[in-house]
Order: C-alpha cells, then sequence, then structure tokens
C-alpha cells in the first residue's frame, strides 16, 4: 500500500468523501475512483457500470468494482445523466489500477447541477480527510 506522499492527486479533480474523482471535460463531467480508492482495492478483476441514459442523484450507488480482496459500492460524486462509459473496462477492469484518471475512468455524465462539482473537495481538502482517516 501507498503511504499518502507517494498517492497520484491530480489538481484539476474534485474528490468525494467515497474516494470517487470527477472532472471537467468538454461541458460534462468524467468520474472514477481516486488513486487512494485503487491501492487500497489492490487488483481489480472485475467493474460494473450502469448504462448511458441512466440518471443518478449525488451520493447514488452506480455500480460495483470488484477486486482480489472485496467487492465495493461506486458512488456518484454528482448528480447527472450517464453520457458514455468506459466500455474497455469490461475486458480491462485493470486500468483502474494502472491509470485511475485516464485510461481507468468509468463515467462521463451531463451533470444535473453544477453546485454539486463545487461541493466536492479539493486535492487538499481530500488529503485532510486521508490524514485524518489513518
Amino acid at each position: 500500500m501507498k503511504e499518502l506522499h507517494e498517492l497520484n492527486l491530480p489538481e484539476d479533480v474534485r474528490y468525494s468523501q467515497d474516494h470517487e474523482w470527477a472532472r471537467r471535460e468538454n461541458g460534462r463531467m468524467r468520474i472514477g475512483i481516486d488513486d487512494y480508492a485503487q491501492d487500497q482495492l489492490g487488483e481489480i478483476v472485475y467493474v460494473e457500470l450502469p448504462r448511458t441514459g441512466e440518471v443518478f442523484s449525488k451520493g447514488a450507488e452506480f455500480g460495483t468494482v470488484e477486486s482480489v480482496k472485496a467487492v465495493s459500492e461506486l458512488f456518484m460524486p454528482v448528480g447527472g445523466k450517464v453520457t458514455a462509459v468506459n466500455t474497455a473496462l469490461a475486458d480491462s477492469p485493470e486500468l483502474v489500477n494502472q491509470s485511475p484518471y485516464g485510461e481507468g475512468w468509468m463515467l462521463e455524465v451531463e451533470v444535473t447541477d453544477p453546485a454539486d462539482y463545487d461541493s466536492l473537495m479539493t486535492k487538499a481538502d481530500y488529503l485532510k480527510q486521508l490524514k485524518a482517516e489513518a
């Protein structure tokens, strides 16, 4: 497991208390789990994601990720309509471990309320939460 200072936590994303991230891209929100979550889970072997067109409220469960250690629920960091799903994860779930903010992204969402993004944590706030949990 990585030490906190070894985590890859980009400045251009926002973080949820449940360890998901959201990044603004082309008028939509790209979503995934962060480096801390994938590190804690270990080797990811399966990802279950919703279909495009489904609508979720902020905090709602949208899928699961299965690792050699456990199955964990995924929660929406922002509310909205799913406009794209990373289908590459069906055949290559390890992309979440290898590149959680790049090739391992999970969903793109058309956000219902832009204020949802603003309520998420910055990198500095998220690091404070992780230190408090440690």
